[in-house]
């Protein structure tokens, strides 16, 4: 079997990334995406079957355990799904002279830098989630191979529950909103994270050898362009409804920290992160959030 003809196991396909990924990667190979009764990140035995069961060219793990806060009542889950699970996959990459991308986030950092994050900066999570997403940074690091780390944050998409799903749902429910407005993030839209991938590995030539990412072998940064706050956020997610022809019950909305809406799990305050390395290495680069937002909710 050539490494053309090997298939593409695309691991969440469920999910806001995943679910564009399949049609994103489509172009690169056939498509193998399993669903969890048939892969569970959290079962070691799970994740070596399928893939040995699959022989992939490439293994892009777009799953893991993403409940910010019940993470913090079940951390050991949360690890083993986001910290072991991602070294497992990087070992059977690595033995079939696979590729592998994985997916992490923003919430690596503390949160107190005054600049976008970049990739070499110190890694400091708050909260149980956090620290295990680094985790499975840390757990592919450690096995080496061909690998792709893209961290990501304030995903969002019209399918599923995310911030944007939930604005537009509360936006015709209720009549006043509390949002925080002293964290500040970039909301990248899922689709545009998938397109991205799937244009860094095609720069990459994976297909011509899979395991050999070369020198850009490594993590990344990838999120939308600029910045704002949660509230900025809901207030530009509002707008568009208007914009749309939508009718919102809301008729206000207020601003309120981070201490007067707490949260069983710590937020970074400051998440944005500097995505330079992938433009210079890759020529690829997210549009301004604002312009991503727009082209999702438009259709």
């Amino acid at each position: 079997m050539t490494a053309q003809a090997r298939p593409i196991l695309l691991i969440g396909a469920a999910g806001q990334i995943g679910s564009e990924l399949t049609h994103t990667l489509s172009s690169l190979g056939p498509v193998r995406a399993p669903d969890r009764s048939a892969l569970d990140l959290a079962s070691a035995d799970d994740i070596r079957r399928a893939v040995r069961e699959t022989a992939p060219a490439l293994i892009v793990n777009a799953g893991g355990y993403t409940a910010v806060d019940q993470a913090e009542a079940e951390p050991d889950l949360a690890q083993a799904i986001n910290g072991t699970a991602p070294g497992i996959l990087a070992e059977e990459a690595k033995r079939l002279n696979a590729a592998l991308v994985h997916y992490s986030t923003d919430y690596v950092f503390d949160g107190r830098a005054t600049r976008p994050y970049r990739e070499d900066d110190a890694t400091g999570p708050v909260n149980a989630y956090g620290r295990s997403k680094l985790a499975g940074e840390q757990a592919i690091n450690a096995v080496g191979g061909g690998h792709l780390i893209l961290r990501t944050g304030w995903v969002y998409s019209l399918q599923g529950s995310n911030f944007l799903t939930t604005i537009r749902r509360l936006a015709t429910e209720r009549k006043e909103l509390r949002v925080v407005d002293d964290q500040l993030g970039a909301p990248t839209w899922a689709r545009a994270v998938a397109e991205a991938t799937a244009l860094i590995l095609t720069r990459c030539n994976f297909q011509s050898g899979p395991g050999e990412l070369g020198e850009r072998s490594g993590l990344y940064h990838l999120t939308a362009a600029g910045e704002t706050s949660w509230f900025g956020f809901a207030q530009t997610i509002v707008a568009a409804m208007a914009e749309a022809g939508e009718t919102p019950a809301l008729t206000a909305m207020t601003p309120v920290t981070t201490a007067q809406y707490p949260t069983p799990a710590k937020r970074p305050a400051y998440s944005v992160l500097d995505c330079s390395k992938a433009l210079d290495d890759f020529g690829v680069g997210l549009d301004q959030w604002r312009d991503q937002l727009n082209l999702c909710v438009g259709g």
